[in-house]
């Protein structure tokens, strides 16, 4: 008996077997262990983040509350009940402070020369752009002042301090979509068909950063970096709120188990 012949006799007698017998399904979970270990926190500070992109909603409060909400649900840990801080600003003025030391140390600028993230007219020409990205990646300097983060955690009893950046843009993209158009034949039957068009659509790109700061030494403990987008037909007016909405979603369950451990649910079928 070959090889390719036996292989089909056991085949053969597992369908049959199968067949013939009951079988039943029993629910099977894998436990996930958290990214982080935080074991030695009890209390958790949502800061604040550094923003950019679209003005149409305030990111960094919107973010801050999600966050927060979505902890208190799925976590046992206290949440830091604080202000929001305008992180935008402080990384702004600390990048100025840095950008005009350098300056006059090094005296090789001439007056106008020094800039920063959004001080030129090009850069501020559309009102309701903010930072780019390359800007935000140019204000991440903030997170690496362990002095100014050490001083916050001694503030509030020095929790696990989550803060980052959140990039929210709106988004634009033109191309061929399939879409699925109803159709009758020469009987009367009702068909599915795929159809391709050209279309404008319109959306958002989310690029958030969520940064993990020990708030007793003031040092980075993990960075998780995201990017959604979203897009719609461009004659579909989604609000920019909502879309925002629809994207931290799908980031949610990542954020969420970098804390605390996740159980995968599914089912194993088992032969009687």
């Amino acid at each position: 008996m070959t090889v390719l012949t036996r292989l089909i006799s056991n085949c053969f007698f597992i369908s049959l077997l199968t067949s013939c017998a009951n079988y039943y399904e029993i629910p099977v979970e894998t436990p996930l262990q958290p990214k982080l270990d935080i074991s030695d926190f009890q209390r958790v500070m949502i800061a604040g983040f550094v923003t950019g992109g679209s003005d149409e909603i305030d990111t960094n409060l919107e973010t801050a509350r999600l966050l927060r909400s979505q902890l208190r649900n799925s976590s046992e840990f206290q949440i830091v009940d604080a202000d929001v801080i305008d992180l935008t600003s402080v990384a702004a003025e600390q990048g100025d402070e840095i950008l005009f030391s350098d300056t006059a140390n090094n005296n090789t600028q001439t007056e106008g020369d020094a800039s920063f993230p959004g001080d030129t007219d090009q850069e501020n020409s559309n009102e309701n752009l903010g930072y780019s990205e390359d800007d935000l990646e140019l204000l991440e300097q903030i997170f690496a002042d362990t002095s100014y983060w050490r001083q916050l955690g001694e503030e509030f009893q020095e929790p696990l301090i989550i803060t980052g950046t959140v990039y929210f843009t709106p988004h634009e993209r033109s191309g061929m979509v399939t879409r699925t158009r109803e159709i009758y034949d020469e009987f009367g039957r009702r068909q599915v068909a795929p159809v391709r068009a050209y279309r404008d659509r319109r959306g958002y790109i989310l690029s958030p950063k969520f940064i993990f700061i020990d708030g007793r030494t003031g040092a980075t403990l993990y960075t998780e970096r995201h990017r959604e987008e979203i897009l719609y037909d461009a004659s579909q007016n989604s609000p920019a709120l909502s879309s925002y909405f629809e994207l931290m979603d799908r980031l949610i369950p990542s954020f969420l188990g970098t804390l605390s451990a996740e159980t995968i649910k599914g089912t194993r079928i088992l032969l009687k």
